[in-house]
C-alpha cells in the first residue's frame, strides 16, 4: 500500500517513515509537514492512505480529510494523535476518516490498522469507540471554529479579518456566536472550552 505521511514534528515523522518503511507491505511515498503540504502530496502521489497528525500548521488533519470528502477522493484518511478525546474523534468520523490511533501505539499495531483500511475496513483506537456517541454534537460552524482558532492563538480582530478575509464585524459576530453557543464569559474561555471539548 502506498501511504502520505503528514507531521509537523520532523523527528516524529522521520521516525514514523523509517519504521513503516520497515514493512514489506507499505511504501511511503511522500511525506509532508503542513496540512497544505499534504493536500498537495495526496493530489501529486494519489496514495491509497493518507496517514496524519490532527495539529498542523494551516490545516489541521481534520481539515485535510474535510477537503478530501469535498473532493470525492479515493484516498482513506488514518489520523494518528495523543488526542485521546470523543470530540475529535466524532468530527474525524463526520469527515469521512477510516481510523483514528493513537501515537502511544506499537508499531505493528499502527501497521495491522493501516493494512485493515486498506482492506475497506476501519481502525479506530478501542478506548475511544465509545466515546465518540457519547460527547456533545460539535455546535460550532467552519468560519466560526477558524475565528475561534486564530483568537485563541492571540491574535486581534483586526488580524483575523485580515487573515480571512473578512470585515472586524463579521469576525466579531462570528465570536460572539462562538462563545454564545459555548455559553462562554468571552473568547478566551470559548476557546478554552472548545479545545478541551475536541471542537478545535
Amino acid at each position: 500500500m502506498r501511504i502520505v505521511l503528514a507531521e509537523d514534528q520532523t523527528l516524529l515523522r522521520g521516525a514514523l517513515a523509517t519504521l513503516l518503511k520497515l514493512e514489506h507491505d507499505i511504501e511511503v511515498v511522500a511525506e509532508a509537514a503542513t496540512g497544505i503540504q499534504a493536500l498537495a502530496m495526496v493530489r501529486a502521489h494519489t496514495p491509497d492512505i493518507l496517514l496524519t497528525d490532527i495539529e498542523m500548521p494551516g490545516l489541521s488533519g481534520l481539515d485535510v480529510a474535510s477537503q478530501l470528502k469535498q473532493e470525492a477522493s479515493a484516498v482513506r484518511v488514518v489520523i494518528i494523535t495523543t488526542f485521546a478525546r470523543g470530540g475529535y474523534l466524532r468530527r474525524a468520523l463526520d469527515a469521512g476518516v477510516r481510523g483514528y490511533l493513537l501515537k502511544e501505539m506499537p508499531v505493528e499495531k499502527l501497521a495491522e490498522a493501516l493494512r485493515r483500511v486498506y482492506a475497506g475496513g476501519r481502525a479506530i483506537a478501542p478506548e475511544l469507540a465509545l466515546d465518540a456517541w457519547e460527547v456533545q454534537a460539535d455546535p460550532l460552524t467552519d468560519r466560526e471554529r477558524a475565528v475561534l482558532r486564530l483568537a485563541g492563538e492571540g491574535l486581534s480582530t483586526i488580524d483575523i479579518g485580515l487573515q480571512l478575509h473578512l470585515s472586524g464585524g463579521t469576525v466579531r459576530n462570528y465570536l460572539s456566536e462562538a462563545i454564545g453557543k459555548l455559553q462562554a464569559s468571552n473568547r478566551v474561555d470559548a476557546y478554552r472550552l472548545a479545545r478541551q471539548r475536541g471542537w478545535l
